[in-house]
């Protein structure tokens, strides 16, 4: 077996978890305004007016004018606590899935659909035990500055939730969360293979010009990593967007909204195709800058973590 990279915690999955940790707390502080529009549109039932911009711009200067800069930063306990958790226990099992698939060694590129497969288990187990967190998430984030029935916070909103409606309450919504596996699935292997083509095209790049590779040159840019990341989540959300709409409607309004059939025929009549693609636009904008800092983070911390290790095994 070829020798394995080093690691900088007790095992390379370790490692990656963490990468996956920061990159989610970076990009959700990044992004937790547009996070709260997009949901805040998902759940709307009347059409917006004006173009994307103007849509964007409007509906943030309202929430800025009503809650000041907190509101726009409304739920940004719950959407850290669950981007920053999703990340780390995503990469923390889909590399010990990768590992076993790949008998043990790490090194060995794996074919595209023991990627899917990998990438699809690891998002399933993700988005049962974080699920509970997105409720509260969704709800912070459509409830009114003040109202008698908004969360004080996540600990508040998980003992609101169980009182009113049980430990059940906690996982509204987890069935189609499920369903979005395959957003992620489909996410990772385009991202993987695009990888595995840039760092083929830069080790043999190496190889003809007689450079010595080793851990520290072991990344490609953040350029690659941007547009990687961006490609890889356009082709993802494109197929995968209306069950996102269906799910936030359940886990906001179970009265209106009780299960998947009736929100989907309920959608269908009143709005349409263009019901299940609400926030889509806003989605787009906020979900690719998302991405793309989530996934050169991590790449970044990833790659420090593995040099770090294997400069300290010299020593």
């Amino acid at each position: 077996m070829p020798k394995q990279p080093a690691s900088f915690f007790p095992t390379t999955a370790l490692d990656h978890a963490a990468a996956g940790l920061g990159a989610g707390v970076v990009s959700t502080l990044c992004n937790n305004p547009l996070d709260l529009l997009k949901v805040k549109l998902q759940v709307a039932t009347t059409a917006s007016k004006g173009g994307l911009g103007k849509q964007i711009w409007y509906s943030l200067r309202d929430i800025y004018r009503e809650s000041g800069f907190k509101g726009l930063y409304r739920g940004v306990g719950p959407n850290v606590a669950g981007n920053a958790s999703s990340w780390g226990f995503y990469f923390l099992f889909y590399n010990m899935l990768k590992k076993r698939a790949s008998g043990g060694d790490i090194t060995k590129p794996l074919p595209s659909h023991e990627i899917l497969i990998c990438s699809a288990q690891a998002s399933a187990v993700t988005a049962v035990m974080t699920n509970p967190i997105w409720v509260v998430k969704v709800r912070m984030f459509t409830s009114p500055p003040g109202s008698p029935h908004a969360y004080r916070g996540l600990f508040n909103g998980f003992g609101s939730i169980v009182k009113s409606e049980g430990v059940q309450g906690l996982f509204r919504g987890t069935s189609l969360a499920l369903v979005g596996v395959s957003n992620g699935a489909l996410q990772f292997m385009v991202y993987e293979r695009m990888k595995k083509w840039g760092f083929d095209m830069k080790q043999r790049q190496y190889l003809r010009e007689g450079r010595e590779w080793n851990p520290h040159v072991d990344k490609l840019s953040n350029t690659s990593y941007t547009v990687m990341s961006a490609s890889s989540k356009l082709i993802a959300l494109s197929a995968t967007y209306p069950y996102q709409v269906v799910r936030s409607r359940i886990q906001n309004d179970s009265q209106l909204y009780p299960n998947i059939r009736s929100t989907i025929s309920r959608t269908w009549s009143q709005e349409g195709v263009r019901g299940f693609y609400r926030g889509l636009a806003t989605n787009l904008v906020r979900i690719i800058p998302g991405t793309c800092v989530t996934f050169v983070v991590y790449e970044n911390l990833a790659w420090l973590l593995r040099s770090t290790a294997a400069k300290r095994e010299k020593w």
